[in-house]
């Protein structure tokens, strides 16, 4: 080490997971705005022309480990429609908080100039999506994650997961079903208290494991049933509705997926969503299209194996950037639109939205890797009300808050790796998707590894989660 200054020492386990034991330095704060003084929430933190970086929660909070060989860098604070915060790493001050300034560009203040532009929305959203080729990653790349999975009704949390993990994708051209793998590095926290004595999922499992499972499914009584073979069924369905790798490849998977057959944003795109421009905003000094997001004349079905999951209409908002058409940021909810669809909502779920995705890019090299994902879905857990004597009539409207459950899955992507022999490397050892598999906890590990900092209110309602989960414990 040159003139005992501050230096590191590298190691790389290209297993899956890569971790410092150099000198950090911690970066965090709050994000507000300077005019209503409320927080921002998803704005980016990150160390410019590096993999570096983090988004804000809830309330406008964060916190960033940047090794102390960037110190010297720019640390960016940038959210769409405000002017950004820069300065460097080593002159940020963590006792002040951060104020941002809106910058909004209106449209009659853009010049027209000698190209042949878009004029409406829709044909905006097809320019960009024609150029997702030349805007999206083209190469094979990793990138570190940090995912937080959380399932609760609503008065209490009822399930948690925290793991690091590593994504590996081929390009954006090649099919996700066979080029994009997902493997879990480390958990953090793996707590579950969910009651599992509902019958439905057990239901779901022997209709799709057995060829006489329609027989068997019917008048099923829990007491019958070995809570060991009920455990079995739930881990199934968790991985069957929540597995980050049935998610990747699907088509909720929006950009990454547009290819595929049938895509939400396929050729048929306009059949199933009408765009209108609301304004031109400015992101990191760069204008940026706001588009909003509304139905058509034909409704939306996922096709999900084995889940009814048609009838939807969309709604939400784009944001692409006037200058190159890149999609910098999806925000995306899938309505129950259809009778039958509306029915099985309200009955099974109390809510409308089926499904509601945000997903954010980053730009990297000139092309734009995915930056931070949200997943939020209506979760069936129990359906009908049970008696607790003989006779009893229980009102339809009763213990809906702890009946009716959710689950969000948020990851945060921290650092992208194109070195071709590190990705070799990784891609020649077994590879594992499961999120829900109880881990060891590395201290050491998580001492080095940027995660996405909790909401007062999660950080609230995780203190109820007091007890190590069981369920899948072996």
């Amino acid at each position: 080490m040159k003139n005992n200054h501050f230096k590191y020492l590298l190691t790389l386990s290209i297993c899956f997971y890569s971790f410092t034991v150099f000198s950090q330095k911690e970066v965090k704060n709050k994000i507000s705005d300077f005019g209503t003084l409320m927080p921002i929430e998803s704005a980016s933190i990150y160390v410019q022309n590096t993999t570096i970086g983090t988004v804000s929660n809830a309330d406008g909070k964060f916190v960033l480990l940047v090794p102390i060989q960037f110190e010297n860098d720019t640390l960016v604070i940038s959210s769409i429609g405000y002017k950004s915060f820069k300065t460097p790493v080593n002159a940020f001050d963590n006792s002040q908080e951060i104020y941002l300034e809106e910058d909004i560009a209106a449209l009659d203040e853009i010049v027209l100039i000698a190209e042949n532009r878009p004029t409406t929305a829709n044909d905006i959203v097809l320019r960009s999506l024609e150029r997702l080729s030349v805007n999206m990653p083209d190469m094979p790349y990793l990138q570190k994650g940090f995912l937080r999975h959380k399932e609760r009704n609503r008065r209490e949390f009822k399930w948690l997961i925290e793991s690091a993990i590593t994504l590996y994708d081929s390009s954006y051209s090649s099919s996700s079903a066979s080029n994009l793998k997902i493997n879990v590095d480390q958990v953090r926290k793996s707590y579950d208290l969910r009651d599992v004595d509902s019958l439905l999922t057990y239901t779901a499992y022997l209709k799709e494991k057995s060829n006489r499972g329609n027989l068997l499914a019917r008048n099923l009584r829990r007491d019958t049933i070995k809570t060991s073979t009920l455990v079995k069924a739930i881990k199934w369905n968790d991985t069957r509705i929540n597995g980050l790798q049935n998610l990747f490849e699907s088509k909720l998977n929006v950009l990454r997926n547009v290819n595929n057959n049938r895509a939400l944003f396929g050729e048929d795109i306009l059949d199933r969503h009408q765009f209108r421009l609301d304004t031109i905003l400015v992101d990191d000094d760069r204008k940026i299209y706001k588009i909003e997001i509304s139905e058509s004349h034909k409704f939306i079905n996922l096709e999900t194996k084995g889940i009814y999951n048609d009838g939807y209409h969309a709604k939400g908002w784009l944001y692409i950037y006037y200058d190159n058409y890149a999609i910098k940021k999806l925000e995306y909810e899938l309505v129950a639109a259809s009778d039958a669809q509306k029915s099985r909502s309200k009955t099974l779920f109390d809510t409308k939205i089926n499904h509601k995705i945000i997903m954010t890019f980053r730009e990297y090299q000139d092309r734009m890797y995915p930056n931070y994902l949200y997943y939020e879905t209506p979760k069936l857990v129990n359906v009908g009300y049970k008696p607790t004597k003989p006779g009893e009539v229980i009102e339809p409207d009763a213990n809906t808050d702890e009946r009716f459950y959710y689950t969000v899955q948020e990851l945060l992507f921290t650092e992208i790796i194109l070195d071709p022999e590190q990705i070799e490397m990784a891609l020649s050892r077994p590879w594992d998707p499961d999120i829900f598999a109880v881990k060891p906890y590395d201290r050491d590990f998580w001492r080095n590894y940027n995660t996405l900092l909790e909401s007062e209110e999660d950080e609230k309602l995780i203190q109820d989660l007091t007890k190590r989960s069981s369920l899948f414990k072996d």
